[in-house]
């Protein structure tokens, strides 16, 4: 038999334990129950709901290929990819424009009008939107350069077909977000613009060449300078041999007039023995003629007188001359006389010839000169064709490379080429996101936990006195006896 004393000494027992559990039967079945039904509801709810998930790498920037003649190897460089860059693709993921893409994609729209009716077309989408936002989970996986994106749904072909729309409107939003929009477009236009304008300047060109009758004028206008400078020596050299002649001329004049034109050339000292055996020639002739006369006439007749007087002349005359000596000079003209005058008219001629000369080097010289100008406009024409040709030219190529650079991003862009890339595309959720036995599981210790746990609290707040140690504890006076609680 023990006392109170004896009691008060021992601890609580394993029935000083559960006796709460046992004092407390009905809030501990109401609370299992409770936990117990939770469970089953919690089981239905999240064995149809579907998770479906995609991960999206993100690279640096694409470095677009130059478009060069020369080897591109080693050229691309990938720049470093930072935290910000990763941030700014969370953002465009969850941008209302793309979002409501997804959503018009799905006609999640739907959903909105068994809620609340009455509404606008476009309040049902940005409702919607919302929503689908509040229910997406975007978040960048640490330490990568990934980003992950989880959507839950009660369809597995809604949670499917809502990540495949997300990701397929979230290439082209990326690609049209990093590039101009229309930029193939502009160079195209640009291109064809600039070559109609260089064909335009060449057939200007073309057109002036022909109308010119000048294929390369300053080359022309080189070679006249060359002839002008040799034309205007050639000037000079004549208007000297010009000079020259006339200061010549003056001088043989000055010369001539102190020269005779003619001189003795010879001279000879002779008798006149010639002289006198001409006269007895003609003397013998007057006789043979007097006696042919005398012959036929009388001596007094007057043909007959007139024969004797002859012949008594050149009897007379050939004493005469018998008598006489004769001096013989020949006079020419002057060699030195002649070969001034011949000089003279030499350097008249060469004058003349220089002179004439003269007219026409000046006049070739005023021609070129004339034709050096019009070659000069002539060339400043063509040099202002040329010019509007190779700009044209220089423009043309430019923008057709720009425009072939676009066409390769285009076409990069279009095979999904770019900076980002799916990853982890999203799959058909076949399993719920928990299973129903998992969920059961939990459910079951869940409940144990929330009912012990009831009913302890319970306890602790009933200020009821239940057994001899509580009374000792708390009242601190000895307790002399307790009569146990008998079931009816």
């Amino acid at each position: 038999m023990s006392g109170p004393n004896s009691e008060q000494n021992l601890g609580p027992t394993l029935r000083d334990l559960f006796a709460p559990l046992f004092r407390r039967k009905r809030p501990l079945a109401l609370t299992l129950l409770g936990c117990i039904v939770g469970t089953a509801v919690a089981a239905y709810v999240f064995s149809n709901m579907h998770k479906a998930s995609m991960e999206i790498l993100v690279n640096a920037e694409r470095t677009e290929p130059m478009v060069t003649s020369e080897s591109t190897q080693g050229q691309a460089s990938s720049p470093s990819l930072s935290d910000t860059y990763v941030g700014s693709e969370v953002e465009l993921l969850k941008s209302p424009e793309l979002l409501e893409q997804v959503v018009i994609a799905n006609k999640l729209q739907d959903k909105e009008h068994f809620l609340h009716s009455g509404q606008t077309e476009d309040w049902y989408i940005a409702r919607a939107t919302q929503h689908l936002g509040s229910k997406l989970k975007i978040e960048p996986v640490v330490r990568t350069h990934c980003i992950e994106v989880d959507y839950t749904s009660g369809d597995p072909k809604l949670a499917y077909n809502v990540l495949k729309s997300l990701a397929e409107s979230y290439l082209k939003q990326h690609v049209a977000a990093h590039r101009p929009q229309g930029s193939f477009a502009f160079f195209a236009s640009e291109t064809e613009k600039y070559q109609q304008a260089l064909a335009d300047s060449e057939r200007r060109l073309a057109d002036f060449t022909k109308a010119s009758g000048v294929a390369a004028p300053d080359v022309q206008r080189t070679e006249m300078a060359q002839q002008v400078v040799n034309s205007v020596a050639a000037l000079q050299s004549v208007q000297q041999a010009i000079a020259a002649d006339e200061r010549r001329i003056t001088d043989e004049k000055e010369r001539m007039k102190l020269v005779p034109d003619r001189s003795l050339s010879v001279e000879a000292t002779d008798s006149a023995q010639g002289l006198v055996q001409q006269l007895e020639v003609e003397l013998l002739a007057g006789e043979i003629k007097k006696n042919q006369l005398t012959m036929k006439y009388d001596p007094s007749y007057p043909l007959v007188q007139e024969a004797d007087q002859e012949i008594a002349q050149t009897e007379a005359a050939i004493t005469s001359a018998s008598k006489q000596q004769y001096v013989n000079q020949t006079i020419d003209r002057d060699p030195t006389f002649q070969l001034m005058k011949q000089d003279v008219a030499k350097t008249e001629a060469d004058l003349a010839s220089h002179r004439a000369m003269a007219k026409a080097l000046e006049k070739s010289v005023h021609t070129l000169q004339t034709q050096i100008l019009d070659l000069d406009q002539k060339a400043l024409k063509q040099a202002d064709l040329n010019r509007d040709v190779k700009a044209n030219e220089a423009n043309y190529l430019l923008y057709l490379s720009k425009r072939e650079q676009e066409r390769t991003s285009d076409a990069l862009d279009e095979e999904r080429i770019a900076n980002v890339s799916i990853a982890v595309p999203p799959v058909l959720p076949i399993l719920p996101v928990v299973g129903p036995v998992l969920i059961a599981v939990v459910g079951m210790v869940l409940a144990i936990f929330v009912s012990t746990g009831t009913v302890f609290v319970a306890e602790y707040l009933d200020p009821s006195l239940r057994t001899p140690s509580e009374v000792t504890e708390v009242l601190r006076i000895p307790v002399l006896a307790s009569v146990p609680k008998q079931s009816a």
